[in-house]
């Protein structure tokens, strides 16, 4: 049973890792897949696939070609409710790497997490066992959860999060296209994050450029800690 019970309006670390810490991201098209998923996905409302999703917007993109003027066109009107339906969750912060990936999440409805997670997983699993000629899980059992609690600890992991692509020495945070910092920072104009939860408590972007280097340096120092006590 999972220990964490989720409640709306509060706050959460979700993460997972690849099954035997194997990469889950292969190409930049697996990341690409994957954050449409997180979009597309954050919805109460049924969809059976991206494919099927795909399916829908192409007929849609034929029908309005086909009849401009038409404003009852059914096709369209469906893929308007998915786009702007009412979300699962809001996402704070993400940070994808090759083998794992980190939230920030704030739950919005009953079970919204968890529903929002098992079909991100579920529908990304089967387009990377699909694509790579493969079966089984693709994720490291159910995905962990942490409440956070307290402000502090809130900013700071925000720092963590868009800090993680560094952290791991895989790239600069700030170039990197596959997490929220460059969003934060005003290199990036995505729309998948609520930023100003994180970004009203700081005086300018430079002040939380400041703590995002610091936690990095702290966490960067804690990972060489570890390897120096499992050496010794």
């Amino acid at each position: 049973m999972r220990k964490t019970k989720f409640q709306n309006d509060y706050y959460y670390h979700i993460y997972n890792r690849g099954v035997d810490k194997r990469d889950i991201f292969m190409d930049e098209k697996d990341y690409v897949r994957f954050l449409i998923s997180m979009r597309e996905f954050n919805t109460p409302k049924q969809i059976e696939s991206l494919y099927r999703l795909n399916q829908i917007r192409q007929q849609a993109t034929k029908e309005d070609g086909r009849n401009k003027k038409d404003t009852k066109c059914p096709i369209g009107h469906l893929v308007s409710n998915v786009s702007n339906s009412v979300k699962l969750v809001d996402i704070i912060c993400y940070s994808l790497i090759p083998n794992h990936y980190h939230f920030m999440l704030k739950q919005l409805s009953d079970h919204g997490i968890s529903k929002f997670l098992h079909k991100l997983e579920m529908g990304y699993a089967k387009y990377f066992n699909y694509k790579y000629k493969r079966s089984g899980s693709l994720f490291q059992s159910t995905f962990k959860s942490i409440p956070i609690k307290t402000d502090s600890y809130l900013l700071k992991l925000s720092c963590y999060i868009n800090g993680n692509p560094e952290i791991h020495k895989i790239s600069k945070a700030e170039n990197y296209k596959w997490c929220s910092y460059p969003d934060y920072i005003g290199k990036r104009n995505g729309t998948l994050c609520d930023k100003n939860i994180i970004l009203k408590d700081f005086e300018n972007i430079q002040e939380y450029k400041n703590l995002v280097d610091i936690i990095i340096k702290e966490s960067q120092q804690k990972k060489s800690d570890i390897k120096k006590y499992l050496l010794e």
